[in-house]
């Protein structure tokens, strides 16, 4: 996608602002989500995102001797360590045992969630869940699918439980 400001450089930096209670939403390359004033989290801080990954990395060099390369970009942990930055996607592989932990330390866990797209509440809303599943336990009794009923009769109370104090009830 190209920048919706230039049109000319791939679209980096996807931006959503509400004024008034409208959403909108824009995609823009670096440049010009730079000279619009969206700059990243560090910019004007002397920091950068690699410097500061590269501090996480850093005590985890090894000698010379036990140099592992990736099959793909040639980089070594050391060159991950000393950048904040992963040479390629198979680095992921080549490196996982020595990611893992690191990843952990910095996002608090190893498994990306990622959004939700367009901003929806759907898959995280436990009342928007609820009552799909109320309208689905009436279609289940309204076609006479008992068994599938009961299935939905009982995540529904055990939704309904976990919301009081986080305890089954």
């Amino acid at each position: 996608m190209l920048c919706e400001s230039c049109g000319v450089f791939p679209a980096t930096t996807h931006v959503k602002t509400i004024i008034n209670g409208e959403l909108s939403e824009y995609c823009l390359c670096a440049q010009c989500a730079q000279k619009l004033g969206y700059g990243n989290l560090t910019t004007g801080l002397g920091l950068s995102v690699g410097s500061l990954l590269g501090g996480f990395f850093s005590h985890m060099e090894r000698p010379e001797a036990d140099v592992v390369r990736c099959k793909f970009c040639g980089s070594t942990f050391d060159d991950i360590a000393r950048s904040g930055k992963v040479g390629c996607a198979e680095c992921y592989h080549t490196f996982y045992n020595r990611l893992i932990p690191l990843i952990q330390q910095i996002h608090g866990n190893a498994k990306h969630r990622g959004k939700v797209p367009g901003g929806s509440q759907l898959s995280v809303n436990p009342q928007t869940q609820l009552s799909v599943m109320r309208s689905e336990l009436r279609k289940a009794i309204d076609s006479e699918n008992f068994e599938h009923a009961a299935e939905l009769r009982d995540r529904i109370r055990a939704l309904e439980g976990e919301g009081q104090n986080g305890k089954m009830v």
